[in-house]
């Protein structure tokens, strides 16, 4: 779902984030702000006011969109669930879940802090807006308080939509848990819903292409998909989650790895090792002791001229929570460590010594066996 992100600062222990394709978003409000809707509902104003309206409209949106997904992130650790953070993309915001909620309340109550502290937000506004006509405030301040009004209710009003993966979907989807006691059953229906209402967006965007907005249709469209997408993925992780549960890494590490010595060099391991086995990462083992490990990526650093007089043990990486993991620890937890590292290769540790190698290409052969004969018993 996201590409690069920069992180801006940490509030109440959550990092928040902001992807790259974000900036094409606050570009694109602000200038629609500026030249659209400001000028539109409040005439007579400078370009140059309608332009600083727009950038603190954006600026508002931003931190409407932090404020609600903070309220979900503080539910969320109520109830013991690990946040990683926050990041703002080009459709809004997301806290990023490392589990999924532990009950069916657990989910209604964080799905439904979201809409609720934007409602909340918006009436905060509604009255600052109030204020400041009864106080004689300038217009553009008027202005730009009671579009944060209306865009909070618009958000709260978006997110209740019964559509999975948005906060509506996921108060439907604790609603059927609760009901059935099946929370990937409820996890199918509510996605499938979330799916339906991508089709429809996409329609509507296609219709409002045909009439003449353009802008509109495209937004519609491209919004219609990105829920059809992360309605099928929320559903797909659900399942590997569940096809995963209770499986450690000591049940699916490689118990006899290939290690390297440290007095080999560069040129032995590419033509000893990589070549041979093409892996992308080989433990260096000393004795029993294991000492770090070397990446293909650490050999493109290293002129080729030095291959033949450089150690493998001059260029390698000390042993780190990056590269090893604990054999007991949970599979789930794995993929999340590859996924925040790119490493797709792990050292199994015990101690100071290698107990094995746990490998993307193992786990996910692992995932397809099991959802096959899970399909099959069904």
């Amino acid at each position: 779902m996201f590409g690069k992100s920069i992180r801006l600062f940490s509030l109440f222990g959550f990092d928040v984030k902001i992807d790259i394709s974000w900036l094409i978003l606050a570009f694109l409000i602000t200038w629609s702000l500026a030249q659209g809707l400001f000028p539109y509902y409040f005439k007579g104003l400078t370009s140059t006011t309608y332009w600083w309206m727009g950038i603190f409209g954006a600026l508002g949106l931003f931190f409407s969109i932090i404020f609600h997904e903070l309220s979900h992130s503080l539910v969320a650790r109520n109830f013991g669930l690990p946040i990683k953070g926050i990041t703002l993309f080009i459709f809004g915001g997301v806290a990023h879940m490392e589990e999924e909620p532990s009950s069916a309340k657990a989910e209604f109550l964080m799905a439904i802090a979201g809409p609720a502290s934007s409602v909340v937000l918006g009436i905060i506004f509604f009255i600052l807006r109030s204020i400041g006509t009864i106080g004689g405030w300038p217009l553009a301040v008027n202005g730009v308080i009671g579009y944060l009004a209306i865009i909070n209710w618009i958000l709260a009003g978006f997110n209740l939509l019964p559509a999975f993966p948005l906060d509506g979907g996921r108060v439907l989807r604790s609603i059927l848990w609760k009901w059935k006691q099946n929370i990937s059953w409820a996890t199918r229906v509510s996605s499938r819903v979330g799916t339906v209402f991508g089709f429809l967006l996409i329609a509507m965007g296609v219709i409002q292409f045909f009439s003449g907005n353009l802008i509109g249709g495209i937004w519609w469209f491209m919004i219609g998909l990105f829920l059809q997408n992360a309605a099928r993925m929320s559903y797909q992780q659900l399942v590997t989650r569940r096809a995963l549960e209770g499986e450690t890494v000591r049940s699916l590490m490689i118990t006899d790895p290939v290690t390297v010595p440290p007095t080999a060099t560069i040129k032995e391991l590419v033509e000893d090792y990589v070549y041979k086995h093409h892996y992308k990462m080989f433990p260096i083992v000393e004795g029993e002791i294991l000492a770090g490990c070397i990446t293909t990526r650490q050999l493109r650093q290293v002129p080729k001229a030095e291959w033949s007089t450089k150690t493998v043990g001059e260029v390698a990486n000390a042993c780190s929570t990056d590269n090893t993991i604990d054999p007991a620890t949970d599979v789930i937890k794995v993929l999340s460590q590859m996924n925040r590292t790119g490493n797709s290769r792990l050292m199994v540790v015990e101690g100071n010594k290698l107990a094995g190698i746990i490998a993307l290409k193992d786990i996910m052969n692992f995932l397809s066996i099991k959802l096959d004969l899970d399909q099959y018993e069904k």
